[in-house]
């Protein structure tokens, strides 16, 4: 197998083969995937040029088209092998293209499944199939194929586990850099650097680094300051092996941590420790997020509540690493049944709970047969960096 080809023939053809019987069991002619995860999933492509709109036309009997800007021919023939490159000129109108593919495939009526809740497919898209082609339905199939891709194959888990070594080298880094006076570039520079070496490749976001100022600013990163005694700094980060992902945070002090960290502390990795005992196949997410409630209400925090303790991850591009544009999560609400191969960013994160020592600890983990195995290795007691 060539190294720019990240899995065998036979893989992609399973994939392909789980598809077509999904198709066959909701009676579709046809599927538009637009999701770059989907994508790459069920072709092998893995470049930056998502940005542009790109297309996967599948049929029924598995004959395969991919829509993508003409100058990415080249990208294309070299990583894809089991689609017909349909490439559009920048000036071209890609819903023309899109259609007259569609009529090429005979897709020109019949119905049509198409990624509605996919950020990747623009409305002008689905709109103009719909008014040039009358005789077609849309099927909404947001989530299928995500739902093939949730749990992982033995090489995608191999990939994964990469991922997971890079990450802790990241996070390595981030710790031997940190300290009073250091600026939070240089941590991040530290952070990508070993990111780098340590044979990743660009993240689908992040690498996340703050310190107190912006501490609760979600998504935000490194600015232009001198880390400060008594200082907290967050780091989120996330390796990325062939597109597979291993997040893992950890909430690092500033020369001193204040009175009351070390009880958080406590608090905080037994609640952890509640997610990995409650995890297993057949398992229900909303269990998991209750095991985790359940150690912060025995705490006196029952006030304090998450949006999840954990989320699905695995193939990820710009703008994110949750695998798309929905965020699967342990929530309190969720019936998500897990199964053997599921990759979690699982995390315990007691902060603003009214008490005083903030604590936040996150790391990637997979569902085993009997239970769950924690991916990133690097330490989650207290870090406090001088």
């Amino acid at each position: 197998m060539s190294e720019s080809l990240y899995f065998p023939p036979e893989e992609f053809e399973q994939r392909l083969g789980r598809l077509q019987t999904a198709m066959a069991e909701r009676a579709l002619d046809g599927c538009l995937i637009s999701g770059p995860e989907n994508v790459f999933y069920l072709c092998g492509l893995s470049h930056q040029g998502f940005f542009a709109y790109h297309a996967l036309i599948v049929t029924r009997e598995g004959e395969m088209a991919l829509i993508a800007r003409a100058m990415e021919r080249v990208t294309v023939e070299a990583l894809v092998s089991s689609a017909r490159f349909i490439g559009y000129a920048d000036g071209d109108d890609p819903v023309r293209v899109t259609v007259e593919a569609l009529r090429e495939l005979e897709l020109g009526t019949g119905r049509l499944g198409v990624e509605k809740g996919n950020l990747f497919l623009p409305p002008r898209i689905t709109e103009g199939i719909a008014f040039c082609l009358p005789q077609i339905e849309l099927v909404d199939v947001t989530g299928l194929v995500d739902g093939f891709r949730q749990a992982k194959s033995a090489r995608e888990l191999a990939y994964t586990r990469q991922a997971a070594a890079v990450t802790d080298a990241m996070m390595a880094a981030a710790l031997e850099t940190a300290g009073p006076g250091v600026n939070e570039r240089e941590v991040a520079a530290a952070v990508h650097e070993a990111m780098i070496l340590a044979g990743g490749t660009y993240p689908g976001f992040g690498p996340f680094v703050r310190s107190t100022p912006t501490l609760g600013q979600e998504h935000r990163t490194w600015q232009d300051r001198a880390l400060q005694p008594g200082d907290a700094l967050f780091v989120e980060v996330a390796g990325c092996v062939r597109r597979y992902h291993a997040p893992m945070g950890r909430l690092i002090y500033i020369g001193e941590a204040p009175p009351g960290t070390g009880e958080m502390e406590k608090v905080c990795l037994e609640a952890f420790a509640c997610i990995t005992n409650a995890i297993r196949p057949g398992a229900l997410a909303r269990d998991v997020y209750g095991a985790w409630q359940a150690r912060v209400d025995a705490a006196g925090l029952a006030h304090y509540r998450r949006h999840h303790c954990g989320y699905l991850v695995g193939i990820g591009f710009p703008p994110s690493w949750v695998g798309g544009s929905t965020v699967v999560g342990l929530r309190h609400d969720s019936d998500l049944e897990l199964r053997e191969g599921m990759v979690f960013h699982l995390m315990s994160w007691l902060m603003g709970t009214g008490r005083n020592g903030d604590y936040f600890v996150s790391d990637a983990a997979v569902v085993t047969a009997d239970g769950c195995t924690r991916l990133t290795t690097t330490p989650q007691h207290l870090h406090v960096v001088h």
